[in-house]
């Protein structure tokens, strides 16, 4: 990874998986990275200690509230003056299929387009009128194979929530390239992270291994 010396990273979702191996390249890359987490504080706090020789700053927020969407940034913000690059990785995943009752269905949907879509939506808001202020900055969405493919039947509220964040990016991506505002997605397929294991819990591991064309697992680097 290239220097990220004095840049300033916003990292939702930090604390384990995918987020948390984001947050140690960027350190080893020199970044000083702002580490939020939801729930898993030691999680958290173990990371940013692998993380002191450049700089690791805690924001707790459960994206499931909007209030905590806003004190996320706010916090992110106050603690260098500014942020380079926001990274929406924070996600979560359910089942809600169609035979669920209509409570357990529409609730999984609120849930997941509220955190894996609307909270980084937000986020986004916050981080171009920041980003035009100081003349440009980076978004980066972790969104999902599903994305593109879509899920299984029981799934699909996960694969709308993460096909909406490839929307939002390409339409952050077009509406503010001249404002010197770059917008990224990147889709991740299966990886080895406790939110997968989840899933092969439940479906067995064979139904992750027969989707993937190496037949095995990715696991998070860093």
């Amino acid at each position: 990874m290239s220097d990220l010396d004095g840049k300033v990273v916003l990292v939702t979702g930090a604390s384990r998986g995918i987020g948390a191996a984001i947050a140690r390249a960027l350190g080893a890359a020199g970044a000083d990275v702002i580490l939020h987490y939801s729930r898993g504080r030691d999680a958290a706090e173990a990371i940013a200690g692998q993380l002191q020789q450049t700089g690791c700053h805690l924001v707790q927020g459960d994206f499931e509230c909007d209030d905590d969407v806003e004190k996320v940034w706010r916090d992110a913000v106050a603690w260098k003056g500014h942020v380079d690059v926001l990274i929406n990785n924070a996600g979560v995943y359910a089942m809600g299929g169609v035979d669920e009752d209509f409570e357990i269905w529409t609730g999984v949907w609120r849930r997941l387009l509220q955190v894996n879509l609307v909270a980084a939506a937000h986020l986004c808001r916050h981080a171009v009128l920041h980003f035009r202020s100081r003349g440009g900055g980076i978004i980066v969405n972790i969104a999902s194979r599903a994305a593109f493919r879509g899920d299984t039947p029981d799934y699909m509220q996960y694969a709308a929530s993460k096909g909406g964040l490839v929307s939002l990016t390409r339409s952050l991506a077009r509406g503010f390239a001249a404002d010197n505002i770059l917008a990224y997605v990147i889709a991740p397929g299966f990886v080895q992270t406790d939110m997968a294991d989840d899933f092969t819990r439940i479906h067995g591991e064979e139904a992750v291994t027969r989707e993937t064309p190496w037949e095995k697992w990715l696991h998070p680097r860093m």
